[in-house]
This record gives C-alpha cells, structure tokens and sequence, in this order.
C-alpha cells in the first residue's frame, strides 16, 4: 500500500488539531483512500513549548526546510508572510501537494503561488483560509463553476460578530464588548487586525478572486472597522429594524462610464433583521452568494477553533492524497479574467445617515435640500428629541445612490449652521 509522507508546518491551536486527527483518524483515512498518510514532522520555532494536545516528542522539528523536501503533503498553518512563502513556494517546486490556511499570505502574494503550483502542476488547498469549517471556497470554485456569481457578502470574522451581537443584545459600547470578547478569548489581545477589518478584508480578497475568476489583492479591497460603531448606532438601527454586521463584500456591477469591474469592500453594514446574515449570532461565520442561475445561497457554520479549522484543512488533505494515489487533473489554480477593482466612490448601495441638528423650524426642510441638491433620495426618516429646546437627533436611509454622491452630501451637510454632529454614515444591504 502506498504511504503519502505530510509535513506540518506550525503547531498552533489548528496545527495541533491537525496532527490528532492524522493520528487519532489515521486507519479511517487509509480506508477511504487507499493509501496511508504519514505524519513525517512537525516544524515549529520550539519543540519544547506547551501545547494543547498530546503529540509524540519525536515528531518535532526545527528543520522545516528538510522536512518540506521530502514531503508528498505539505500542510501549511503557521501563519505570516515569512518564512512560510518561501517554505511554500519550495513545496510545489518540489512536486508537493499544498494545504494551508493562510490568508494573509494568499491575499498578498496568492499570483505568486498559483503561478508556481500550475508551472508545477501540483494541487494548491486552502479552503480553511475563509470561515473555518465552512465549506465556502470548493463550492464556488467547483459546484458554481457553470453559473455567474453577481454577489457574495459574508460575515467572516467571528470577533467583531460577537463584538456587534453582544453591543446589540446588551446594550453594551463598542469598548465594553471587545473586554467582554478579550475575557472568553474570542479577541486577542491586540485585536486590531480583526476589529478594524483586516482580516475580514484578507478573506474578501479571497472570495472576490475565486467567485469572479479574477486576482484580488488586498489592495484592491477598500476597508473599514468597528471601532467608531456606537450603542446608539446599534440601538438606532434596531429600532429601524435593522441588525449592523461587518461584513465583506465582492460584487460585479457596470459603472455608469459602461465598465464592468467589481467592487471588494469591508465595512459595518445595516441588514434588514429579517436577512439570513442579520440572524447570525456569537462568533459564528456565514457567507450569502446571489447568482444568476443558483439565486441566492447562504453557508454557515463556525468561523474559527482548532478542530472546527482542523476539519477544512483535513478535506484539502484527502482531496489532495485522493489525487495523489488515483490521479487526474489539477484543479485550476491560477485566476483566468480580467474584471478591474472598481474604486469606492463608484459603488453604489443605500446609507443610513445619523445627524445631530439644532432644535428649531426649518431644520429637516434645510437636510432635504442638500440631500436633493446631490441626487440623493431619501428612503425614511426618523426624529428623536432630546430635551425641550436643546438638540434632536434625525437618522434618515437613503434609496441607492453613489458613494461619490453620499459622500458630496455629507461634506454640504455638515456645513450647515443647523448641523450639529455628523453621528455617523453607514452603509445599508439587502434591502
């Protein structure tokens, strides 16, 4: 029987549920696949550091050159650019299968590895680089390949959904929230990257690349976090009969000059409650994909966690050793179109507008105006006063118009001498 040598490169809390489920699992794969799959080593920076789960001391390495050279699998969880690229890149010089979940890697330089896996014609994985267990990234590839995607949207970072959930179940500050998170370890202790949208961008770029068959790097992505979302914010959308999510969002759209392009963006999001996305709660993940032929689809599951990971990882390792024992073609790899990213200010969706105005006549007739002025219809409006006299609160959603256009309304409306605050500007879906 043919034995498949698999290197593991990183021991974290996904790489080590990696490694029990070679172990622990490893008579059941051999069954389904014919061929057995052997853990050769895992390379880590310490061989001695304490770790989750009970793995055979002998395992360990430092040597993740050598053992990437005389791999069949190479399974890549260690996280970073460096030195996990060029680890990479040597693997599918080599004649390897790769796995990995990297997604900061793949965002940055992803056309630098599928260039090397077709030079190689070796199979490149990482469907556990977008949502965790999700199956999202081989259903769009592969079981949407003969349909047009228009949209994907999806709530891919479980730290600012349960941050936003929580702000929205409790009544809780943003600040508040993101201790409560810290405290059960669902945000790190610098939760920059998750909270002000980078990875939730990373992932964008990724599910932009593969729904429209064009490479997207996270340059092409334009990004916004969580931190500047409010109680009031929360509670205001609430009461409008909208949930906020961060969302990412890749989308094919022609621009008013006749271009065809997509837009990939991250940003908080106002969703009618009654959307599948609106009712995804805690940390979980979901992505909703509208095609022209499938319509729309909703994937959902757990975003994130060692074994929840573990199992997206394990399905590109049976995919890649079925291949390796049976044969067949390598799955296309490397992007094929050719759509331009689309820049911000020509996307063009709904916005909820939250304005702090003086409490007098004249004042809601004054917004219109301005609101009229740019071309920017107004869906509904609600007032709230606060105190006899003092100020008022007014949260208006608009019907569709350019970001261009919303962003030249706001400029004219905070130069009115009514005006006092511009609470926030966010943007509105499904709707």
């Amino acid at each position: 029987m043919k034995t498949l040598k698999v290197a593991l490169l990183g021991c974290g809390n996904v790489g080590s549920q990696v490694a029990r489920i070679l172990i622990d699992d490893a008579a059941d794969l051999t069954s389904r696949l014919g061929a057995r799959l052997e853990l050769s080593g895992i390379a880590v920076r310490n061989v001695d550091a304490p770790r989750d789960v009970d793995l055979p001391a002998e395992l360990f390495t430092t040597d993740a050159e050598t053992l990437v050279r005389d791999a069949d699998i190479v399974i890549e969880l260690m996280g970073g650019i460096e030195p996990a690229r060029t680890l990479i890149l040597h693997a599918l010089g080599s004649g390897a299968a790769v796995v990995t979940g990297n997604k900061a890697l793949l965002a940055a330089d992803g056309a630098a590895l599928y260039e090397k896996a077709d030079a190689a014609g070796v199979q490149l994985s990482y469907e556990a680089a977008v949502a965790g267990a999700i199956p999202i990234l081989r259903p769009i590839r592969d079981s949407l390949s003969g349909d047009r995607i228009t949209k994907v949207m999806g709530i891919v970072n479980g730290t600012t959904n349960y941050i936003l959930d929580a702000m929205d179940s409790t009544g809780a500050q943003f600040a508040d929230a993101l201790a409560e998170a810290q405290r059960l370890g669902y945000a790190e202790a610098d939760p920059t990257a998750d909270v002000e949208g980078h990875d939730a961008a990373a992932k964008g770029a990724i599910l932009a690349s593969l729904a429209f068959h064009t490479g997207f790097d996270l340059s092409a992505v334009s990004c916004e976090g969580i931190s500047s979302v409010t109680a009031e914010d929360i509670s205001a959308a609430r009461e409008a009969g909208f949930a906020i999510k961060l969302l990412a969002i890749a989308e094919k759209f022609t621009d008013t000059d006749g271009t065809e392009g997509v837009s990939v963006r991250v940003h908080p999001t106002l969703l009618p409650r009654l959307h599948p996305l609106a009712a995804v709660h805690g940390a979980f993940n979901a992505v909703f994909v509208e095609a022209e032929n499938a319509g729309e689809l909703m994937f959902y599951g757990q975003g994130a966690g060692g074994a929840p990971t573990a199992s997206a990882v394990m399905g590109d390792v049976v995919t890649a050793a079925r291949r390796l024992v049976l044969g067949g073609p390598v799955p296309a790899g490397r992007p094929s179109g050719s759509l331009p990213a689309l820049p911000l200010e020509k996307v063009t969706t709904s916005y909820s507008i939250g304005l702090e105005v003086a409490d007098q006549p004249g004042v809601l007739a004054a917004v219109a105006r301005v609101f009229s002025e740019h071309g920017v219809s107004i869906e509904t409006m609600r007032q709230t006063i606060h105190g006899e006299g003092a100020s008022a609160e007014l949260r208006f959603v608009t019907h569709r118009a350019s970001e261009a256009a919303l962003a030249a309304t706001v400029e004219a409306i905070k130069g009115l001498d009514v005006i006092k605050n511009v609470k926030s500007v966010l943007r509105v879906e499904g709707v």
